[in-house]
């Protein structure tokens, strides 16, 4: 209903830009007469049509990921692409205005509208509402470790509510038996428990032969509860896996990533158009917050610190300053009275941060000089976290892929906890977002930010 509604303002919002108020006309090449109203009823068809037949609405892509958005978008572009092809080849020549305006303002509508349905079901289900009971077969740590997930994300839509271990041992490599509060059931009734209709998935975590999936498949296949696979090529996005035969032989091909060509030059472009205009359009605001934070103590405006930025060249980044003015020789002492994970310090009463800072760090205004590191080239909008030297030389070899790209003002790690993440994870999302970056998935981000600085979740 949403989409209908949201479709319809948008070929009227085109109407009323095109023709004011007055009643629009298209004149077929036949030269009988339409209707505009008529026309957009039935833009409005093909476009909700199209929005169907993209399998747009299915409940495995609702709710989380970008797998919605994306079918939105070519369910959109196949809708107008059918239109303008109809438009050329056919009886009827629609004008140029209208679908210029109906284009965009129905792509915005349309997100806008998945948008706010997606935080209103992602509040549900944070609530333990509107989830898909699963089953989690596997060994132990492999079913530990997904249930663990599942629980931290319940926005995607599924909550464990049995185990099936697959192997003897009863214990993981922690010694301990996996989530024992969860029921534990047999693969052998795994297949009476598929006819539960509280039962809505199967999801098999790993360490299973193939023979014994394909025989859970066929158990499932008189119930209506879904199978679903842990991928082992964890942190791999769905993009760059692609699925072909070679001599009946599935076999699944992993692009591996890129950190130059097309798309970096893309990405360059939008970083400096986005910078310059944050820079240009909030100068007044800077000015404004320059003038708190020299008369809270006096101090210097802005905050200098060496990072570490790309293939580990460093550079000195700019912020608002937070802190104190000695905050940098009080570090240690800070240090020495806590236990710290990891080589990233961070303390929520951190009490070197000033009265302004606090509200500067809470709302992540202390990071807008960045996007000056950003236009000079030393940084991108979205990327990884700029890391500082010494974090650098604690890094295990694995964890210096995340220089392969520039560091970025926001990331998955800012809309993703900020400071309340534990080190692994901070660093297994910014690993993920280098391998597995792109335009779009930027572009989201940032918008995400924009949710967590207004809500300040996660800063201190």
């Amino acid at each position: 209903m949403t989409d209908l509604v949201v479709l319809a303002l948008a070929v009227v919002i085109a109407d009323l830009v095109r023709f004011g108020t007055e009643p629009g006309t298209l004149t077929l090449r036949t030269g009988a007469t339409l209707d505009y109203e008529v026309v957009g009823a039935l833009v409005v068809l093909v476009w909700f049509c199209a929005l169907t037949a993209w399998d747009t609405r299915v409940r495995r892509v609702i709710g989380a990921g970008m797998e919605e958005y994306r079918r939105v978008l070519s369910a959109t572009f196949g809708a107008f692409g059918g239109i303008a092809l109809l438009s050329y080849l056919g009886p009827v020549e629609l004008s140029r205005s209208y679908v210029i305006v109906a284009l965009p303002v129905g792509v915005l509508l349309l997100l806008g509208g998945r948008l706010a349905w997606r935080l209103g079901l992602a509040r549900v289900r944070n609530d333990g509402r509107a989830l898909t009971g699963t089953v989690v077969v596997g060994d132990a740590d492999h079913v530990e470790t997904a249930v663990a997930e599942m629980r931290r994300h319940p926005e995607t839509g599924y909550t464990p509510v049995a185990v099936a271990l697959t192997s003897s041992e009863d214990s993981g490599s922690s010694g301990q038996p996996p989530v024992p509060e969860l029921p534990r059931i047999s693969l052998e009734e795994l297949k009476v428990a598929a006819q539960d209709p509280r039962l809505g998935a199967v999801l098999v975590a790993g360490g299973m032969p193939a023979k014994q999936i394909k025989q859970i498949a066929w158990d499932l296949e008189a119930g209506e509860s879904e199978l679903m696979m842990v991928s082992q090529l964890t942190d791999v996005a769905g993009p760059r896996i692609h699925q072909s035969p070679v001599d009946n032989l599935p076999v699944v091909h992993v692009d591996l990533p890129r950190f130059s060509g097309g798309a970096h030059l893309l990405k360059r472009t939008m970083d400096v158009a986005f910078s310059a205009g944050v820079l240009v359009l909030l100068a007044p605001f800077y000015a404004a917050v320059a003038l708190a934070i020299k008369l809270d103590d006096g101090g210097p405006v802005f905050f200098r610190q060496e990072r570490v930025g790309q293939d580990g060249t460093t550079f000195h980044m700019h912020k608002f300053r937070s802190m104190s003015v000695d905050a940098e020789q009080r570090l240690a002492s800070l240090k020495a009275d806590e236990h710290q994970e990891g080589p990233l310090f961070k303390r929520r009463d951190d009490p070197r941060v000033t009265r302004v800072g606090r509200f500067l760090r809470r709302h992540s205004i202390d990071e807008f000089p960045q996007f000056w590191d950003v236009l000079r080239g030393k940084m991108s909008v979205v990327g990884p976290r700029p890391p500082l030297p010494v974090e650098v030389a604690e890094y295990e070899p694995h964890v210096h892929r995340r220089l392969l790209t520039k560091p970025g003002v926001t990331g998955l790690w800012q809309v993703s906890g900020r400071s309340d993440l534990p080190w692994d994870e901070a660093v297994r999302l910014d690993l993920s977002y280098v391998e597995n970056w792109s335009v779009s998935g930027d572009v989201v981000l940032v918008l995400k930010t924009l949710r967590a600085v207004v809500t300040g979740s996660g800063a201190y």
